[in-house]
């Protein structure tokens, strides 16, 4: 029987040898538009084929580290290519929020389907977590915490475009990661 860190470890290996990621279009599928225009969506340089919305967060950090990032976009699982922003907390841990170019409704600004998952960076387990909220005091939060080496998540909010991802990670009894990311071209 698999334990859920040597199937984390075996999908981030898989991820990182993926050669492409097939990106999908921002605009295919999306609903009726109220008064808020589709985001414009920028290509990464040699970042696998994935992409971000313009103005997001974390541009240099995606394409510096271009494998990475297609692991976690890859984490989120088909069509999570598109990148809501990226942070980089110390040498601890790496945010990645993506973005599978669909909503849930007609909102083009809250009703994207939005995934998070909060890489380790460290080489070794540690208690962290990673919880997702919409901009809706109606939706529950989404969250994974536990002790892990790979990552915390994935987590999604299908309301999630404007709303944020709250990281979280301790060393020992040390706490070194404690922020909340809110996304990008939201009040």
């Amino acid at each position: 029987m698999f334990t859920r860190s040597v199937i984390r470890t075996t999908i981030v290996a898989a991820a990182l040898a993926l050669t492409a990621v097939t990106a999908t279009s921002a605009s295919a599928n999306a609903a009726a538009n109220l008064g808020v225009k589709d985001p414009k969506i920028v290509e990464l340089r040699d970042s696998k084929g994935l992409k971000m919305i313009e103005g997001a967060g974390g541009k240099a950090l995606l394409e510096a580290n271009a494998p990475m990032a297609a692991a976690a976009a890859n984490v989120c699982g088909s069509g999570y290519t598109i990148s809501e922003g990226a942070a980089r907390y110390g040498t601890n841990a790496t945010l990645y929020l993506w973005w599978n170019g669909k909503y849930s409704g007609s909102n083009k600004l809250y009703d994207k389907y939005i995934c998070g998952v909060l890489f380790n960076d460290t080489g070794s387990a540690r208690s962290m977590g990673i919880r997702l909220k919409d901009n809706f005091t109606d939706t529950p939060h989404t969250e994974d915490f536990g002790t892990y080496s790979t990552y915390a998540g994935p987590v999604y909010q299908k309301r999630g475009g404007c709303g944020e991802a709250y990281s979280y990670m301790k060393s020992g009894s040390q706490v070194v990661v404690d922020n909340t990311y809110k996304m990008s071209g939201c009040n």
